[in-house]
């Protein structure tokens, strides 16, 4: 019996202490890998042609707003969410934006190690259901990309619209850092 509590308390030590850990990619990575996806971002700027044809995107703040009040896991779900959305949007066709491919490339690295050191961090990884609103946001982007011939001009679009949700997600996920 006592052997077996034992088992129990060190499995507990093994698994809490798992947890811990799990979220030093928080305090330990985040701030590096959201200075280079911004970073990135805005270096694909300097190489890409200026918007003469404006879409119509509406960029979701309520969705925010929303996520801001949510329990600390329910902000990084929304985050991750949004860097697997921004990965899976910039897996389409670029060829006509003007940015250099290493760049993209690089970009799409980090957001994706962003996506995944967050989705580390959230305890209970469970099958929670996406934010479908956020979901039919990203959709709707990709129908602009297509409607607008995936020109450089879309892109510049995007890219524009990627950043804002950049900084916007920053502030999210350091918003659980300072409490």
């Amino acid at each position: 019996m006592l052997r077996r509590m034992l088992l129990v308390f060190v499995s507990l030590s093994v698994f809490s202490s798992a947890s811990s850990l799990s979220c030093r990619w928080m305090h330990h990575k985040f701030r590096q890998h959201s200075n280079n996806s911004l970073d990135l971002i805005e270096r694909m700027a300097h190489t890409s042609t200026n918007t003469t044809e404006d879409a119509e995107v509406s960029f979701p703040h309520n969705l925010y707003n929303q996520a801001s009040e949510a329990s600390a896991e329910d902000k990084l779900r929304f985050t991750v969410q949004i860097l697997e959305e921004m990965a899976a949007l910039f897996e389409e066709d670029h060829s006509n934006a003007s940015w250099e491919e290493n760049t993209v490339d690089h970009f799409l690295i980090v957001v994706t190690q962003q996506a995944d050191g967050l989705h580390s961090c959230i305890k209970s990884h469970g099958h929670k259901k996406k934010n479908k609103k956020l979901h039919m946001y990203f959709k709707r982007l990709s129908h602009i990309l297509e409607q607008m011939g995936h020109s450089a001009e879309s892109w510049e679009l995007i890219r524009k619209e990627m950043k804002t949700h950049l900084m916007r997600a920053d502030q999210l996920a350091s918003s659980l850092l300072t409490n």
